[in-house]
């Protein structure tokens, strides 16, 4: 592409990005990334694609296994509570009105 006088050509200063920016229309004609060096390669997918699904099988275990011993932390939670909701002696409540 024919490069006009009324574009300029910048450098992003934080990834290194080219913008191509036409001063009369104020707008951004062209964007191109800069080449990134750890980029892997396309033989390396396969092993990549099964790495992820191994993250992501492991974490769901994870979670399941956290999942099924909820319920029996909640049950011992709520057995505690009301042991101690029997042991405390029934009190008549305190109203603001009986304070006057």
């Amino acid at each position: 592409m024919a490069k006009l006088k009324s574009e300029l050509e910048l450098t992003c200063p934080c990834c290194g990005a080219v913008l191509v920016v036409d001063v009369n229309l104020g707008r951004i004609i062209s964007h191109r990334e800069p080449e990134r060096g750890d980029k892997p390669e396309l033989s390396e997918a396969a092993r990549i694609l099964a790495d992820e699904a191994a993250r992501r099988e492991a974490i769901f275990d994870q979670s399941f296994k956290a999942e099924k011993t909820r319920g029996d932390a909640l049950a011992r939670r709520f057995e505690e509570a009301l042991k101690q909701a029997n042991q405390e002696p029934v009190t008549k409540p305190m109203r603001d009105f009986d304070l006057d």
